[in-house]
């Protein structure tokens, strides 16, 4: 799609998610900056943008105000692994809420359209499977994941507010776990962690029993349907939304095939021969949901959207990755 002119604001950008979204934003024609605290974010992710004179690395804390002229604004700061947001967790929440409110403001004062990624963590251990976009989630505020959960939580409530207020144009979405090439070797996220325990002949961990369940989508798949979502005019999403009883224009993002966690280290074991690797079993953390799997029926509507890469080709794309990052 040609976006030639659009100036975007990506916060978070030097992420894993957010690296990839400023190349095909650069790739559509659009002006793009990255503002980034490289708390978990990384400059080796946007090393080859950087030389673009379409392209501007910001080093900012989201957490405090910062001022730009865009007319889209992506907010993906925060710590997105159990690693890195309980490693910080009063900073993931100020992350998730005055991360939100400071990107709000701005748009408030340019006008600018917001695109905030929120998460699947806002539906916490489901009781209702497969999750769809009016499900309130089962979520315990207090324990060591509610940092993260509901830090993501408040951030769709000041969007909702903010709509509701001030009339803005903001679209959201909740993504399901994903998986691809730039993802952080030491995130703690399952994919990463079975294939780089895998690469180093280690053992693969597993919790609980392993037949906890999740939906693995690709990157390329998530960027398809964000670059989609945000051209649609407005207009065409309020309507849309408002035929479904909703007031708040949220998609679920993510692959509903489903796999439980064993599976997944079964198939990465298989594609990579040789390993020596054996599963092992440790207790299950505290508050990990059980089973994760989107209703994608909303997205498939409005965005003529569905995943197309499958868990078997984008897991030996993610393999190949992380092969050549730990042989450097």
């Amino acid at each position: 799609m040609n976006r030639m002119a659009k100036k975007c604001l990506i916060t978070g950008g030097a992420g894993f998610i957010g690296s990839h979204l400023a190349r095909r934003l650069l790739s559509s024609g659009c002006e793009v900056t990255v503002l980034d605290n490289l708390f978990t974010g990384s400059k080796a992710n946007i090393y080859d943008m950087l030389d673009n004179p379409r392209f501007t690395f910001l080093m900012h804390d989201v957490t405090q105000p910062f001022w730009g002229q865009f007319d889209e604004i992506y907010n993906l700061a925060c710590p997105a692994s159990p690693i890195h947001y309980q490693r910080n967790p009063v900073e993931t929440i100020k992350v998730s809420f005055l991360g939100m409110m400071n990107t709000l403001e701005l748009a408030l004062k340019t006008r600018a359209r917001v695109f905030h990624t929120s998460t699947s963590e806002v539906y916490g251990d489901p009781e209702v499977h497969p999750q769809p976009e009016k499900y309130w989630g089962h979520v315990n505020t207090i324990g060591p994941r509610s940092c993260y959960d509901e830090g993501k939580r408040a951030a769709e409530s000041l969007c909702a507010d903010y709509t509701r207020q001030y009339g803005m144009d903001i679209r959201m979405i909740r993504i399901f776990n994903t998986y691809g090439p730039a993802m952080h070797p030491h995130d703690g996220r399952v994919v990463s962690n079975f294939i780089v325990q895998a690469l180093k002949g280690k053992d693969i961990t597993l919790y609980g029993d392993g037949n906890q369940s999740r939906s693995f989508q690709y990157v390329d798949d998530l960027l398809d349907a964000i670059e989609s979502y945000m051209c649609l005019p407005e207009e065409k999403v309020r309507a849309f939304f408002s035929a479904h009883g909703m007031d708040f224009p949220v998609l679920n993002i993510g692959n509903p095939a489903e796999f439980t966690i064993r599976e997944l280290a079964a198939m990465t074991l298989e594609l990579i021969p040789g390993t020596g690797s054996k599963l092992v079993y440790h207790p299950l953390p505290k508050d990990d949901p059980k089973r994760r799997r989107p209703d994608i029926t909303m997205a498939k509507e409005l965005l003529g959207w569905e995943p197309r890469v499958t868990l078997d080709r984008g897991l030996p794309k993610t393999i190949d990755y992380f092969r050549e990052l730990l042989s450097r």
